[in-house]
């Protein structure tokens, strides 16, 4: 009762702070972090508050373009209701409640769940696991509530769909969305589905936000995704666009665009068309339909290391790579630490690319799923490599997934084609060898590589 006071009085506190982020933005932003400070006890944020407050002091720098970007480009309805749902409930006080419940149960409590309302898609991408199950998955209205009603029990203000094609299910996304807003929805979406009554629906609910996937120009796209998927992406950023709708890009880089993706023209094309943010993943062999010579190589991914963190200091554009910036939050962050995934069927796995569980939604409660031996093998495990740029169990150290799936007696949740652990493994192999010295030594010249660490940079 005492912690759920604080909670209340915090959030009167934050609401006062957030109206200022409606005027003068340059003036009340530091205005506001100053506020934020006071309630980050465990100093989670701790290195961006001197960051803003730098660039909001120089005009000609990119995050001070940003963060201006986003008060000439975005709705003010779609923007009060994001800063609150991001700052106020899911950063302070979901964070707050995330440790609270985390003590309490001694295990890991996800500040983001990863869901999938359906198993279905209008369109059958090259190396997508999704395209193995059709439209035979999916969770119900009732499932999908549950899901978020128990996550902001303790602690989960973030929801994050995909698929299959989320948008397959709009009216039960826009229906959560009035339920719950208190909370932030993100989709990775294809975007072929957005047309106007959706964009007018997401304008009227005010915390849904699309990350469209793209895989670099028309070319590539097409390629994987389709003839015409191009051309039905850039139509649906101009349409989101003219509403002032927020959205962001999901790009998964291969062996065949690494060169695309990560060019300085791909960058200023996408913020051109209104990106505000981008998502990056590395392509994972997963699934019967795997294409492992899509995997990209060592230098490949070495080359996306070096591009995206010079893009940060140049370019209006908030930018993260799932497995590179690894250094930033401490390794891998799936397992419940940071994020989970639940599939259609309503297995609870640990990351949207580890197909294993040994729990279900349909017979489990979520904090019953976190206590469950898989969850528990990642939670005791974690960090995976003590270099952070070797983050992933599955990609980047041979083993350490098979040993998780194995000592907890999960199970594999492909419904047509069970993958046994030890042969995914295997497909990761070479990548984790050629990867592990480029690895090791970025890691070094990081200055975060100690003589003690382990990681086997400094041998």
């Amino acid at each position: 009762m005492a912690f759920r006071m604080k909670e209340y009085v915090e959030s009167l506190g934050a609401k006062v702070a957030l109206s200022y982020l409606e005027d003068e933005p340059e003036t009340n932003i530091p205005k506001v972090l100053d506020w934020v400070k006071k309630f980050d006890k465990e100093g989670h944020y701790a290195p961006a508050y001197e960051m803003i407050g730098e660039f909001l002091k120089d005009p000609d720098n990119n995050w001070y373009k940003y963060i201006q970007s986003l008060y000439t480009d975005i709705d003010a309805g779609v923007r009060k209701t994001l800063f609150r749902n991001f700052l106020l409930n899911s950063a302070i006080v979901g964070m707050n409640r995330k440790e609270e419940a985390e003590k309490q149960y001694n295990c890991n409590i996800p500040w983001a769940i990863l869901m999938d309302p359906t198993s279905a898609c209008n369109l059958h991408c090259i190396g997508c696991w999704a395209a193995e199950y059709g439209n035979k998955l999916n969770m119900d209205f009732d499932t999908l509530d549950s899901i978020v009603t128990q996550g902001k029990e303790l602690g989960t203000y973030m929801y994050i769909y995909s698929g299959g094609e989320p948008l397959v299910r709009k009216d039960d996304i826009i229906k959560l969305c009035e339920k719950h807003d208190d909370c932030a929805f993100l989709a990775f979406t294809n975007a072929t589905l957005i047309d106007e009554a959706f964009a007018d629906e997401m304008l009227r609910v005010k915390n849904f936000i699309p990350a469209i996937s793209v895989e670099g120009f028309e070319e590539a796209t097409d390629f994987r995704r389709g003839e015409g998927t191009y051309s039905a992406v850039v139509k649906a950023m101009e349409l989101l666009r003219s509403r002032k709708l927020p959205f962001g890009i999901s790009c998964c880089y291969t062996s065949q665009n690494t060169n695309v993706i990560g060019s300085e023209a791909y960058f200023d094309d996408m913020i051109a068309k209104g990106a505000k943010f981008a998502w990056f993943f590395t392509y994972m062999p997963v699934g019967k339909d795997a294409v492992p010579s899509l995997m990209a190589t060592a230098e490949q991914r070495e080359f996306m290391y070096h591009q995206i963190r010079k893009f940060r200091s140049t370019k209006p554009l908030f930018t993260m790579d799932f497995w590179n910036d690894g250094e930033f939050v401490n390794g891998c962050i799936a397992g419940g630490r940071c994020y989970l995934h639940i599939n259609a069927g309503g297995d609870i796995e640990p990351c949207a690319f580890i197909h294993y569980s040994d729990s279900n939604i349909h017979e489990k409660t979520l904090l019953q799923a976190y206590q469950s031996p898989l969850f528990m093998q990642y939670r005791a495990n974690q960090p995976f490599n003590e270099n952070h740029l070797r983050p992933c169990p599955l990609l980047d150290n041979p083993g350490r997934l098979t040993q998780m799936v194995e000592n907890s007696g999960a199970h594999s949740t492909d419904l047509q084609n069970p993958e046994n652990v030890r042969d995914l493994s295997a497909k990761c192999c070479e990548a984790a060898e050629n990867w592990a010295p480029v690895a090791d030594d970025l890691w070094q010249k990081s200055g975060k590589c100690t003589a003690c660490a382990g990681c086997g940079g400094c041998k």
